[in-house]
């Protein structure tokens, strides 16, 4: 995709869709790691530091506006995309003023988030990259 190596952190209640989503971004080469527990994926995130989020909005444990908080504290320069079933204008008014890079309503085509990922790379490649 692009010459900046970002491992993506993917986070969904629903496994198939984890699993999914990793066979999807496995073929364009990207290294992903899915977490069907957000309270884990955080555990995780603490870690090793993930440069690029998928979440999940409606989960039992936490939902995404608060794993963007949580992201954004621990690595605020890290791009988080959120999907959701359960659109509003509030919910997408409260992640965008959190800071999500893509807010995103299912059902989506892959496609979709295919590039919404690519263009956060394109971004962490451009952060990294010394200004003239």
């Amino acid at each position: 995709m692009n010459r900046t190596t970002a491992r993506l952190l993917i986070i969904d209640d629903e496994p198939i869709i984890g699993k999914r989503l990793q066979q999807v971004f496995g073929k364009s080469g990207i290294e992903t790691v899915i977490c069907t527990d957000p309270v884990r994926a955080m555990e995780a995130m603490a870690e090793e530091r993930f440069r690029i989020v998928i979440t999940d909005y409606r989960m039992e444990e936490m939902n995404g506006l608060e794993v963007l908080r949580r992201v954004r504290t621990l690595n605020p320069k890290a791009k988080v995309i959120m999907i959701t079933g359960y659109p509003s204008q509030e919910l997408e008014e409260e992640a965008v003023q959190g800071g999500v890079f893509e807010f995103i309503t299912k059902p989506f085509r892959m496609d979709q988030l295919k590039d919404a990922v690519s263009r956060a790379m394109e971004e962490l490649s451009e952060e990294q990259e010394p200004s003239m």
